[in-house]
């Protein structure tokens, strides 16, 4: 069961215009029955204001989506914003461009992961890493970016923010990919998936938790097994009537039977 259900804050980034909007939607969040956060990069206010806004409303941030150049070249600053907003969980998107394009080149960048979160989990931080669906491409003519990345980060300095949609986009199997991670997803991104007319194409897209065609009572169970920690919603667009808020009250009433009571 959830206990604490979340929310991926680039979901509401067109929300959080100052600081008045910030607490609105806040309060909007929490009345919903979202209690924990993840960022993804800087508010318009200060960092201590953002979470005492966040603590205002009883919502507890869970991790971050953070900027990599800052985590390689400024790591104490690094460090001393996540103890600010309380959590040891720091996290990028996604690998930079360069690192997709060979096999040696995903490998440079493994290595940088590794020897970084190395550093980072001597002060208590475990470094994350967020799929998209190109990590589903074959780079070596058998073996996808995402089996090497599995094989090869670290498993006592890493973790994996594992996205349902994205995962689902890329022609993986959801439940599959929890079974392979196990012990190793702290987040889940619980994102739905659907097929949407473009022209004469037909093309994957995301949309509301139960609006989509992912299997969620699987997907929860297996979940639940390997261990997650903190369950995530995350809707990057597509939103009902333009709107963020009415997107994340539908997920979170998909969500509603697999909540603790």
């Amino acid at each position: 069961m959830i206990q604490q259900l979340g929310l991926q804050l680039y979901t509401l980034r067109n929300c959080f215009i100052d600081e008045d909007f910030i607490d609105l939607s806040f309060r909007r969040m929490a009345a919903l029955g979202y209690t924990e956060a993840q960022t993804a990069g800087m508010p318009v206010c200060t960092p201590d204001r953002f979470i005492a806004l966040a603590h205002k409303h009883g919502i507890r941030f869970v991790g971050t989506h953070y900027d990599f150049g800052k985590i390689l070249n400024e790591p104490e600053k690094t460090m001393e914003l996540h103890r600010l907003w309380g959590t040891t969980n720091i996290g990028i998107g996604g690998m930079p461009g360069e690192a997709r394009t060979s096999l040696s080149a995903l490998r440079d960048f493994i290595r940088l992961f590794n020897k970084t979160a190395e550093m980072y989990a001597k002060q208590g931080f475990r470094l994350t890493y967020h799929n998209h669906h190109f990590e589903f491409l074959r780079i070596d003519g058998t073996r996808t970016l995402m089996d090497i990345l599995a094989d090869e980060l670290d498993p006592a300095t890493t973790s994996f923010v594992l996205d349902t949609c994205w995962v689902a986009a890329g022609g993986g199997d959801v439940r599959a990919w929890l079974e392979k991670l196990a012990g190793r997803v702290d987040i889940l991104h619980l994102k739905d998936m659907q097929l949407v007319r473009d022209g004469d194409k037909l093309v994957a897209t995301m949309t509301e938790i139960g609006n989509g065609t992912l299997y969620w009572p699987g997907i929860l169970e297996t979940a639940e097994k390997i261990g997650v920690k903190h369950y995530v919603v995350e809707q990057d667009d597509h939103f009902l009537d333009g709107n963020p808020f009415r997107s994340i009250e539908v997920s979170a009433a998909a969500l509603a039977p697999y909540r603790a009571k």
